[in-house]
C-alpha cells in the first residue's frame, strides 16, 4: 500500500526550520516560527500559568474522561472572555479543541456537514494553514485580496470583493494582528464589513488566535463582540497559544452563534460527533490551566498584567525596527511596518531579497516577507535593520552566496 503513495510536498516552513538547525553561523536569527520570545531568547512559561499549574498538581484531580466538548468550565470560561459580559451568550455555545487548529477543522467539518461544498472566502495573503484545512474538510475556497498599494487595509477593495459573496456563503476573517500582514482593518472598517455579512447574507468565520498582543485584550475583542451583537450567525476559532503561552499544550476552543438556542444545541452535537471522529475528546491539562486563572482574580489581573508587558515589548521591536531602518535611510520601505500589529510583520522584500537576506546575513523569514517581530532579542533589532537595508541597496555580491546544506525533510507539517 506504501509502495503507492505519491511523494508529497513538504512543508516550506518546516524546510526553513531544518536549514536554520545546520547554519553553524554564530549570528543567525530564526524570526520564522510563530512563538513569543522574551530578551534572551527563550518563550517563557507565564507566572500565572506557573501558579495555575502548581495549583493544579497539589490538588491532583482525577484525570477521567471530560467528555466530547472537553472542559465544561473552560467553555464557559472562553464564552465570557471572548463575547464579554453583554453578549449573545444565551444564543452561542462552545466546544473545546486542540488548539486553534483544532478548532478551525472542527468548524470547517461544521460546515461542510451543514451545507457540502460551502464556499469558504480567505484572504490573500492569509494564515497558511487556513486554505488547506478547509479544502481537508471538503470545502471550496475563494480568495479576497486584504492590503492596498500603501500596505495598509484595502477597506474599499475587499468590500468590492465580497459583493461576489453569495448568501450562506462563509468569509474568514481573523479577529485582530492578521497573520501573516500585521495589518488590522480599523473599528469603521470592522462596521462596514458587519452591515455587508447582514445585507449579503454571507456568515462570518472569525480567527481569534492574537487577542491581547495588537493593542490589548479588550481592544482586540472588540471587533468579534461588534460582529457577534450583529449577525444571526457565526463562528469563532479561539487559540489561547499565543497569549497563555501554552504552544505545545495546544488548547483552543470553537465557538458557534445562531438565531436560536435550538439551532446552536444541535451545531454543539455536532461539533461533538465531528470531534468524536477525529480524536475524541482535547487533552485536559493546557484548559484546566486556562480555567484557573480566568476563574481567579488575582491570577486573572497576573496574567493581563503580563500580556500587557509582552505586548509592550512587541510594539518596541518594531519600533525600534522602524528607528533604525530609516536611520539608514530606509524610511520608505518602513512606512509600512508603522501600521502593522501583532507577533508578526510583512517586510516589504520579494522572495528574492529574503533569499539574501538569509543567505547573506542569516536572517531566516519565510519568502513572503514574514518575520516575528515578537521573536527578536532588542540587541538584534540594529543587525536585522542592517540586513534590510542591505538586500534593498543593491544585487548580491557573487562571492556572498552561500547555500546551506539541505536536510531529510520531515512529513508535511504546518507552524503556526
Amino acid at each position: 500500500m506504501l509502495e503507492l503513495l505519491p511523494p508529497p510536498p513538504t512543508d516550506p516552513l518546516w524546510d526553513l526550520t531544518y536549514e536554520f538547525g545546520s547554519d553553524e553561523r554564530p549570528e543567525r536569527l530564526n524570526l520564522v516560527l510563530g512563538v513569543y520570545r522574551d530578551q534572551t531568547g527563550t518563550t517563557p512559561v507565564m507566572t500565572a500559568v506557573r501558579e495555575a499549574e502548581i495549583r493544579l498538581a497539589e490538588r491532583s484531580d482525577s484525570k477521567e474522561y471530560r467528555g466530547l466538548s472537553g472542559n465544561a468550565a473552560f467553555n464557559r470560561s472562553l464564552l465570557e472572555l471572548v463575547l464579554g459580559p453583554s453578549g449573545p451568550t444565551d444564543r452561542a455555545a462552545a466546544v473545546q479543541t486542540v488548539a486553534g487548529s483544532g478548532a478551525l477543522r472542527l468548524l470547517a467539518d461544521l460546515i461542510c456537514r451543514t451545507r457540502p461544498g460551502t464556499t469558504v472566502w480567505i484572504s490573500d495573503p492569509a494564515y497558511v494553514n487556513h486554505r488547506p484545512i478547509l479544502e481537508a474538510a471538503g470545502l471550496r475556497v475563494r480568495t479576497y485580496g486584504w492590503r492596498d498599494a500603501e500596505g495598509g487595509f484595502d477597506t474599499a477593495g475587499v468590500l468590492s470583493q465580497l459583493r461576489d459573496a453569495q448568501r450562506d456563503d462563509v468569509v474568514l476573517l481573523q479577529g485582530c494582528c492578521h497573520n501573516p500582514t500585521g495589518v488590522d482593518p480599523l473599528l469603521d472598517d470592522w462596521e462596514a464589513l458587519a452591515e455587508s455579512a447582514v445585507r449579503a447574507g454571507w456568515v462570518p468565520f472569525v480567527d481569534l488566535a492574537y487577542h491581547g498582543l495588537g493593542d490589548g485584550l479588550e481592544a482586540d475583542l472588540l471587533a468579534t463582540r461588534m460582529l457577534a451583537a450583529r449577525v444571526p450567525e457565526m463562528l469563532i476559532a479561539v487559540s489561547c497559544s499565543k497569549n497563555f503561552g501554552l504552544y505545545s499544550d495546544r488548547v483552543g476552543c470553537a465557538l458557534v452563534i445562531g438565531s436560536s438556542g435550538q439551532a446552536v444545541r444541535h451545531a454543539e452535537t455536532a461539533l461533538q460527533n465531528a470531534a468524536r471522529t477525529l480524536y475524541s475528546m482535547p487533552p485536559e491539562h493546557g484548559a484546566a490551566v486556562v480555567t484557573t486563572i480566568l476563574q481567579d482574580e488575582g491570577l486573572r489581573a497576573a496574567w493581563r498584567a503580563e500580556l500587557d508587558v509582552m505586548r509592550g515589548r512587541i510594539m518596541d521591536n518594531r519600533a525600534d525596527l522602524v528607528a533604525h531602518l530609516s536611520a539608514l535611510g530606509c524610511a520608505e520601505q518602513a512606512r509600512s511596518l508603522v501600521r502593522q500589529k501583532g507577533m508578526f510583520s510583512m517586510l516589504p522584500l520579494s522572495s528574492h531579497q529574503m533569499l539574501r537576506l538569509r543567505r547573506q546575513y542569516a536572517v531566516y523569514g519565510t519568502t513572503s516577507g514574514r518575520i516575528n517581530i515578537a521573536g527578536i532579542p532588542a540587541h538584534r533589532i540594529p543587525d536585522l535593520a542592517r540586513g534590510i537595508a542591505g538586500v534593498l541597496d543593491g544585487p548580491e555580491p557573487a562571492d556572498r552566496i552561500r547555500m546551506l546544506p539541505r536536510q531529510q525533510s520531515a512529513p508535511a507539517a504546518v507552524l503556526p
